[in-house]
């Protein structure tokens, strides 16, 4: 009996895919910023933070075995690893990383230290309140320590090197994204709303307290993950100048020192990542042209937005109630060549958008692009 719904879809799909230039079908892939056989390249699927292990199961047994898909980027709370101190649970990460050897896929990891440090990791270091930006738990009121506190860092030190000894050798772990001085995620943010302002004011934020930071955090990366590349993922520092003054170009002046400080330290291990791809609205966004900029210099990598697939996410992408063109769209945007012919080596897609079945077209057409 025939399937009218698959009919259906499998139209709309040819459809969309007819309606692509011809020259872009068939476009080679550019050349790599790196001759290195391991440097990371392609489709990632990224599993977002929260999730069950009935959705841990699904990435390892569905999402894993895509073709079109070369690394997975994975992101959790450090709360959710070590609540109790010297006790972490490494059974999500354990079984991630056996998925990713037996599938041969890559993997980045992403944990998330700032608001979702363990409660013992507090205790005694100098910390404020502040609302969650963006995510899952925006507008939620939580501590936050300050990104300088080294009570706070040696801590999180410690932890990255039980990381290090328990993953550091695995054949899959492909990258490690520094954090650290942060808050939400691992974008170089912080909290920066009025109210937030005069916060950091008061507890005494400066940019050479935050670049500070950086310059503990990168050294400590770069020495207990040698096998692999690290990445920064971009945002504006707080626009405070050392006299506790309010100063425009401040925080991108601090990005950059971080930034140059990053890329000294580790060479052709360093990834520059921004967070926020999509072909809709405000499709010129400064950060992610400003990481498209690096590409052939460093290693580059742009994360979607969001999952086409979902909610509304389709609009912001660029083709509102066609998931299939919104997500197209948009990795033609982040595959655009900078100044220098080159383009970015990979691209992170959100897992929805990786399972979807009107999305394997799309998803063939964005492997392509990376000659995979």
């Amino acid at each position: 009996m025939i399937n009218l719904k698959r009919v259906a879809l499998a139209s709309l799909t040819f459809l969309l895919l007819t309606q692509l230039p011809a020259a872009a079908m068939v476009k080679p892939a550019q050349p790599s910023t790196s001759t290195d056989e391991t440097a990371p390249s392609g489709l990632v699927v990224v599993r977002p933070v929260k999730n069950s292990p009935q959705q841990d199961r699904a990435l390892q047994e569905t999402t894993l075995k895509n073709a079109f898909v070369s690394g997975v980027g994975y992101q959790i709370q450090w709360s959710d690893i070590e609540p109790v101190q010297g006790k972490p649970d490494w059974s999500k990460l354990d079984a991630l990383f056996a998925a990713a050897e037996s599938s041969k896929k890559w993997v980045e990891l992403c944990i998330y230290p700032g608001f979702f440090v363990p409660a013992w990791a507090l205790e005694g270091a100098n910390t404020d309140e502040f609302a969650v930006q963006y995510g899952p738990d925006k507008g939620t009121v939580m501590k936050l320590p300050m990104p300088w506190d080294s009570l706070y860092l040696n801590r999180w030190f410690a932890f990255l090197k039980q990381l290090s000894d328990r993953y550091g050798k695995s054949p899959a772990f492909r990258i490690i994204v520094a954090d650290g001085p942060t808050s939400v995620s691992e974008e170089m943010t912080l909290p920066q709303s009025p109210q937030d302002m005069k916060k950091w004011k008061s507890d005494g934020y400066t940019p050479s307290k935050y670049i500070g930071a950086w310059q503990k955090v990168l050294p400590v990366y770069a020495a207990d993950f040698p096998n692999q590349y690290v990445a920064l993922v971009v945002g504006i520092a707080l626009n405070v100048n050392e006299q506790g003054k309010n100063d425009p170009g401040e925080g991108m002046r601090s990005r950059q020192a971080i930034i140059d400080q990053a890329m000294g330290l580790l060479s052709r291990r360093f990834i520059l990542e921004n967070h926020d791809l999509h072909a809709g609205p405000r499709h010129q966004e400064a950060a992610t042209s400003f990481v498209m900029g690096y590409s052939g210099r460093v290693i580059t990598g742009l994360e979607m937005r969001c999952a086409a697939s979902l909610g509304t996410c389709s609009a912001a992408m660029g083709a509102e109630g066609n998931p299939p063109l919104a997500l197209k769209e948009s990795i033609d945007k982040g595959m655009e060549p900078n100044s220098a012919g080159q383009h970015v080596n990979f691209l992170e897609i959100y897992e929805p958008d990786v399972i979807a079945e009107e999305m394997q077209p799309v998803l063939r057409y964005g492997a392509s692009l990376f000659g995979h």
